[in-house]
């Protein structure tokens, strides 16, 4: 059986970047919400905000933070409110930025975080082309993997869990 690779995790380069809104994980009891986005390239970065403090109450920096970026993203900045679901599929052009510090479980290494600055409206990638929902680049016919049979997997599966 072969098994197709995937390209190894790659952190995203400092620099300006347009990102593809491609979901939003909303989880309204702890205010707590992600924006998963993509590059044109594939690269990902998920932005969080926790907007409600321990107590229930709204968290003015972090309110602060998501209407600037919701608004930057949906280019309408005379907004009263949002449904973030309506995030995705928008694009936002932002400066990446890295931030290195000491990793807690091991001083002897480093952990690099991601960092958007400063962030623009955008309606597409830099090249002007626009992402499928769910994906921003998919691999050509030439690149994609040959996809076996369902009876070659269940044969494969079966042969690894008899050895």
């Amino acid at each position: 059986m072969r098994i197709p690779l995937r390209r190894a995790f790659q952190i995203i380069p400092e620099g300006e970047h347009v990102f593809y809104i491609e979901s939003v994980d909303a989880d309204e009891k702890f205010g707590k919400l992600k924006v998963n986005m993509v590059t044109k390239e594939g690269l990902k970065h998920t932005e969080r905000f926790s907007l409600l403090d321990n107590k229930g109450n709204w968290n003015d920096g972090a309110l602060n933070a998501f209407s600037y970026f919701a608004q930057t993203a949906t280019n309408q900045y005379g907004a009263e409110d949002i449904d973030p679901v309506e995030l995705v599929g928008c694009y936002i052009k932002a400066e990446v930025t890295h931030t290195v510090q000491p990793n807690r479980n091991d001083p002897t290494k480093t952990v690099t975080f991601v960092n958007l600055g400063n962030k623009y409206p955008a309606d597409c990638f830099e090249d002007g082309t626009t992402a499928t929902l769910g994906t921003a680049e998919q691999p050509t016919q030439e690149t994609q993997p040959t996809q076996p049979t369902q009876a070659n997997n269940m044969a494969d599966l079966m042969a690894l869990l008899n050895s």
